[in-house]
């Protein structure tokens, strides 16, 4: 299981940007995270153009199928999609990793049973602005 932002365990952080312009302030070679959405598909594109490494936050498994076919390293979703989109990346051979967003550390036995990909702690997401 991959960990994200957990206290014991040392890890990238994962930079959230909101427009382009954020993206030039990030340190090099850092992992860039977006929400998913129709308005964002502008940085999406230049994340691709550019091949930059970056994280989707999704909210349903459409779009799940979206952003492993965006080619997103990790995919962001709430504890209660986990399970579906674990298995359609399973289905799939999605490259990408399945990352459920956590606030409590009582949630990481339930995912780890599930077989999920890893966790996501709001301390491993930077907010990035231009």
């Amino acid at each position: 299981m991959l960990f994200f932002g957990h206290r014991f365990i040392e890890s990238e952080k994962f930079y959230h940007v909101f427009d382009i312009d954020a993206i030039l302030t990030t340190p090099p070679a850092s992992t860039l995270y977006v929400e998913f959405s129709e308005s964002n598909l502008d940085i999406i594109d230049y994340m691709q153009q550019n091949q930059l490494r970056f994280a989707l936050k999704v909210s349903s498994i459409t779009q799940v199928v979206y952003a492993a076919a965006l080619n997103a390293a990790y995919i962001v979703v709430e504890s209660d999609l986990a399970k579906s989109a674990q298995s359609i990346a399973e289905s799939y051979l999605f490259d990408a990793k399945i990352l459920a967003h956590i606030e409590k550390e009582d949630e990481i036995e339930e995912l780890a049973l599930l077989g999920i990909d890893g966790v996501i702690c709001p301390s491993a997401v930077v907010r990035v602005n231009a």
